[in-house]
């Protein structure tokens, strides 16, 4: 089974995130990059299916020429193909992202003579959390689309997907080729080990130049929340604090 992963090149999580003084992009002067989570799984996903079933993993995504980190940490973990549509860095809004990746993956499989007999999409990326590029490439490429997976059984001419629900499991059959959203959790993704880490080195990045025009969405402007400041109380140093834990117990209605 031959598998394309689109990833996206995000903030690590847990980062303090700046905004430009235009308040129209994410400072990111001192920010580190990851490959967005549920991506991560999807990528872990695809290399235990091709070690277990044969077949090749292509990693591509788009972004800025730094997203090639990206693609050679997909390298190290087992991918096969790493291909870059680059970008000038600035934020494409999700019909244009959707555009120039559909006609990326068609240049690709007319390159390999054959569809990608899967896709797979993380379920939103972590930073700007649009849940719509995965579908709207389905939908440009007339392919069966599932989102939120956290299961997936190859099988001939098709696979069977598991979308987790209050109390149990949405069982789908699709048949391939099809597009697949995952969520993260579907698996624990591994570390690339040194000798991954090297052979990354070495793959071959292609490039791929595409021209999208702009969607119908477009940024008005990012803002940051308020920062929510906590304190912390020393109630006392000895048995004198209890009577004062006990009336904050009775302030918060746990003792009546």
């Amino acid at each position: 089974m031959n598998i394309l992963v689109c990833v996206k090149r995000v903030p690590a999580p847990g980062a303090k995130i700046n905004v430009t003084e235009d308040g129209l992009s994410v400072d990111s002067a001192h920010l580190g990059f990851t490959t967005s989570p549920h991506e991560e799984c999807a990528l872990e996903e695809a290399v235990q299916i091709s070690e277990r079933d044969g077949g090749e993993v292509t990693v591509l995504t788009l972004g800025p020429v730094e997203a090639e980190e990206q693609l050679r940490y997909g390298a190290s973990v087992g991918a096969h193909h790493i291909i870059l549509v680059p970008t000038d860095g600035s934020a494409w809004d999700p019909q244009r992202t959707a555009a120039a990746l559909t006609t990326a993956i068609e240049q690709a499989e007319q390159a390999n003579g054959q569809p990608f007999d899967l896709i797979l999409f993380g379920n939103e990326s972590a930073d700007s959390g649009g849940f719509q590029v995965g579908v709207r490439v389905a939908l440009k490429l007339g392919r069966p689309s599932v989102n939120a997976i956290k299961g997936i059984d190859p099988g001939d001419g098709s696979v069977i997907a598991r979308r987790e629900i209050d109390g149990g499991f949405e069982v789908y059959e699709v048949p391939t080729p099809a597009v697949l959203g995952i969520k993260e959790g579907i698996n624990l993704p591994r570390y690339p080990t040194m000798k991954g880490r090297l052979a990354s080195k070495k793959a071959t990045l292609e490039t791929a130049e595409i021209a999208a025009e702009p969607g119908g969405q477009a940024l008005i402007r990012l803002h940051r929340p308020p920062e929510q400041a906590s304190t912390t109380e020393i109630l006392g140093t000895d048995e004198t604090a209890a009577v004062r834990i006990v009336d904050i117990l009775e302030e918060i209605g746990v003792l009546a």
